[in-house]
Protein backbone atom coordinates (compact mmCIF):
# COMPACT_ATOMS: atom_id res chain seq x y z
CA UNK A 1 0.00 0.00 0.00
CA UNK A 2 1.49 3.33 -0.68
CA UNK A 3 2.25 5.88 1.71
CA UNK A 4 -0.58 8.38 0.69
CA UNK A 5 -3.08 5.30 0.64
CA UNK A 6 -2.33 4.86 4.34
CA UNK A 7 -2.70 8.55 5.23
CA UNK A 8 -6.22 8.38 3.32
CA UNK A 9 -7.30 5.71 5.21
CA UNK A 10 -5.60 7.17 8.53
CA UNK A 11 -8.03 10.53 7.69
CA UNK A 12 -11.25 8.66 6.57
CA UNK A 13 -12.68 8.96 9.92
CA UNK A 14 -12.40 12.56 9.64
CA UNK A 15 -14.03 12.76 6.10
CA UNK A 16 -17.28 14.73 6.85
CA UNK A 17 -15.57 17.30 8.97
CA UNK A 18 -15.57 20.74 7.49
CA UNK A 19 -11.68 22.59 7.25
CA UNK A 20 -10.94 24.38 9.98
CA UNK A 21 -13.12 22.53 12.68
CA UNK A 22 -11.93 22.97 16.48
CA UNK A 23 -11.03 20.60 18.17
CA UNK A 24 -14.11 20.26 19.91
CA UNK A 25 -16.23 19.62 16.80
CA UNK A 26 -13.72 16.94 16.35
CA UNK A 27 -14.40 15.06 19.30
CA UNK A 28 -18.28 15.78 18.87
CA UNK A 29 -18.24 14.08 15.49
CA UNK A 30 -15.77 11.09 16.94
CA UNK A 31 -18.17 10.37 19.83
CA UNK A 32 -21.03 10.00 17.82
CA UNK A 33 -19.74 8.15 15.18
CA UNK A 34 -18.16 5.60 18.25
CA UNK A 35 -21.89 5.42 19.62
CA UNK A 36 -23.90 4.62 16.23
CA UNK A 37 -21.01 1.56 16.14
CA UNK A 38 -21.50 0.50 19.28
CA UNK A 39 -25.37 1.18 18.61
CA UNK A 40 -25.16 -1.14 15.35
CA UNK A 41 -23.35 -3.97 17.15
CA UNK A 42 -25.58 -4.26 19.93
CA UNK A 43 -28.26 -4.09 17.15
CA UNK A 44 -26.75 -7.00 15.27
CA UNK A 45 -26.23 -8.72 18.50
CA UNK A 46 -29.81 -8.97 19.61
CA UNK A 47 -30.30 -10.07 16.11
CA UNK A 48 -28.14 -13.28 15.99
CA UNK A 49 -30.06 -14.34 19.45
Amino acid sequence: MADQDRRDDDRHHLDELEDGCGCAEVWEHLSEQREKAEAARQETAGATR
